[in-house]
């Protein structure tokens, strides 16, 4: 498209080539922003396609509605700004209580994970503090400490069993227990404080969603809540909660195969922890980079970030702090610094690093263990070490049993596959088997 096209122009030039009016696409925004088609009228799309405002609550939701490319969508700096008709606040619960009750939601989409950088409203906490209603819940640290404690133990679960165990639970303590809080009264350091904690709540949902399910309405919820989660962190200025958020989307649009959004959300990360002094902040966000990189064949790109993740992961202290980016240990550097080498052909580095994640630093959670001996064992197969990779596979089977993710139900039917190649050998057939009452 020409590079001189307003927003404006996109927008009509998109509706007219599905054939909709501006009521209709006021309708189907409504529809995918959650609430219901009644909640934007055709004037305000009048109102985008003649220059008037901007919309910018509603971008999101335009992109995805529309199939536009968000990469040349611009965003003008003079046009009024499109009143928000929910913020951050108001968005989250509907989101949450949507899927609390079970309704459909959008499939993920390249466009609105890009998009989702455009999105902070960096007014929302002072705003609040200015307008909450004089019987509101008057919130402190209390409440802050009670749903950081929350997330902790909902993570703590989710990361021995699986993002399909308790994700019921983590919505719910947003839309019941934390929404009053977040439209309680509050000052505006314990607000702040309040959305950093809530972020974290919203992210560890998005990532169970995005663990619990391969289909398109998972991965849609998924990307929502990562969205959602990175808004909150942002309009906290919390850039390490800003960053892990990102990292969430960009992760998942590598599963997804987007892989130039992958790497632009990537650069986001790293361009959001650059001055953080947390190493394994640091680590955490260049590795990103570097796998997003890596499943993009840019070599280069790869092994330079993975290089400058091994600096600051080596500068690691041994005590992790409470940080959200404390649970990136070396061992768990070692797992997605393996696979990266992996990705890029270097098998012998791949598995050291894979032995060093579980021998050497050893990994304290059953999930993560579990993906961990799917790897190995799929890097030795690779090498031509059958025996190394049925042993490896085999503890991988036993370490699996009752965990309820999708990565790990992937890794099982990926070493099914595989398997079938050998179906004269007896170890891997009675492994294959025992991999078939798993699944079943």
């Amino acid at each position: 498209m020409p590079g001189n096209t307003s927003i404006g122009d996109l927008i009509r030039q998109a509706r007219e080539a599905k054939g909709w009016g501006p009521a209709k696409l006021a309708r189907e925004l409504g529809i995918a922003e959650g609430r219901g088609p009644t909640q934007l009228e055709r004037q305000a799309v009048y109102r985008w396609e003649t220059g008037k405002r901007t919309p910018e609550y509603w971008l999101p939701y335009i992109v995805q509605v529309l199939s536009l490319d968000v990469r040349v969508v611009p965003v003008s700096d003079t046009a009024e700004r499109d009143p928000t008709p929910a913020d951050t606040v108001e968005s989250v619960l509907v989101l949450g209580r949507n899927d609390v009750d079970r309704r459909n939601f959008l499939a993920a989409s390249s466009g609105y994970a890009l998009s989702a950088l455009a999105l902070p409203d960096l007014e929302s906490i002072v705003r609040r503090t200015r307008m909450a209603p004089a019987g509101a819940i008057r919130v402190g640290a209390g409440e802050v400490a009670a749903v950081r404690q929350m997330v902790k133990a909902l993570g703590d679960s989710a990361a021995e069993f699986g993002g399909g165990h308790a994700r019921h639970l983590a919505v719910r303590y947003l839309t019941q227990d934390v929404a009053p809080w977040l439209n309680g009264r509050f000052t505006e350091s314990t607000g702040r404080e309040l959305f950093a904690a809530t972020s974290q709540l919203v992210h560890l949902a998005g990532w169970m969603a995005q663990d619990e399910g391969r289909d398109p309405e998972y991965q849609g919820r998924a990307q929502q809540y990562y969205a959602h989660a990175y808004r909150l962190a942002a309009e906290a200025e919390d850039p390490e909660l800003s960053a892990t958020a990102l990292r969430g989307l960009a992760v998942q649009a590598i599963d997804l195969g987007y892989r130039a959004e992958a790497v632009q959300l990537g650069e986001a990360c790293v361009r959001y922890g650059r001055h953080l002094e947390n190493p394994r902040a640091v680590a955490y966000y260049e590795a990103t980079l570097a796998n997003a990189a890596a499943q993009d064949d840019d070599r280069r790109t790869a092994t330079r970030h993975l290089a400058f993740s091994e600096t600051a992961i080596s500068r690691s202290p041994a005590e992790s702090g409470d940080s959200w980016a404390a649970h990136y240990s070396p061992g768990r550097w070692a797992h997605e610094s393996g696979m990266i080498l992996s990705r890029l052909g270097d098998l012998d580095a791949a598995e050291e690093h894979l032995h060093l994640a579980l021998e050497i630093h050893g990994l304290d959670r059953r999930r993560t263990r579990a993906i961990v001996l799917a790897d190995l064992g799929g890097v030795r197969l690779r090498q031509g070490d059958m025996d190394g990779a049925l042993s490896t596979w085999q503890e991988f089977i036993d370490c699996a049993e009752g965990i309820r993710s999708v990565k790990v139900h992937d890794a099982v039917e990926d070493m099914r596959l595989r398997l079938n190649r050998f179906h004269s050998t007896t170890a891997a057939e009675e492994l294959r088997h025992k991999a078939d009452q798993l699944m079943a």
